[in-house]
């Protein structure tokens, strides 16, 4: 690994500043997803470029949808940004042992690293403050859709411990994989008295 991709992540929220290194990023990542399923078409087109821009203009504006970037010696490598659930966003009150469906759910609407710094630690940095934020906001469980047809994020996906959601099976047609995260402490099991095997 270069010296360079070695060097510390920071992530921080991104700001109007970042706008144009963010969407170009986006567009990026998303060609270069592209392009290895169909070599050759054009997916950074300005037409592309431009939709990424507005998309993330929006996010930026918007109160209700944090926005994250990452960075190397002051240059934005990735972002990411969330937004509470549909049905947390309802104010459904909590259950005891909520099911799925009403426990306290965030979705995490981007996360996209430029592709010259895929596998360097920027996702994992930019997931691991994420996971921050949604643990101090009381968040319990995440979800998450991804294209069906892209392995290289389903696999760090994975990795991380996300899983396909049950509750929301592909159709035969599907383009996207709903994914879900359980954000609860893991139980310990009850220790056992005497302990076993004395």
């Amino acid at each position: 690994m270069p010296a360079a991709d070695r060097a510390a992540v920071r992530v921080r929220a991104a700001t109007r500043a970042d706008l144009a290194a963010i969407a170009a990023l986006h567009t990026g990542a998303r060609a270069a997803h592209h392009r290895a399923r169909h070599p050759g078409a054009p997916f950074d087109t300005r037409a592309e470029q431009a939709r990424c821009h507005d998309a993330w203009a929006r996010c930026l504006d918007r109160g209700d949808t944090p926005a994250l970037c990452a960075e190397r010696h002051g240059t934005v490598l990735g972002a990411a940004s969330y937004l509470a659930h549909a049905s947390t966003a309802r104010g459904d009150p909590p259950r005891t042992d909520p099911a799925p469906a009403s426990r306290p759910t965030v979705a995490l609407h981007q996360l996209h690293v430029d592709p010259d710094h895929w596998g360097t630690g920027v996702g994992r940095a930019l997931h691991t403050a994420c996971l921050r934020a949604w643990h101090s906001a009381g968040f319990t469980r995440a979800v998450l859709e991804v294209l069906w047809h892209n392995h290289r994020a389903r696999g760090f996906y994975t990795r991380l411990g996300w899983l396909p959601d049950p509750d929301r099976r592909p159709t035969p047609d599907a383009t996207h994989l709903t994914l879900t995260l359980d954000l609860l402490p893991r139980q310990r099991p009850a220790p056992q008295w005497p302990p076993a095997g004395r």
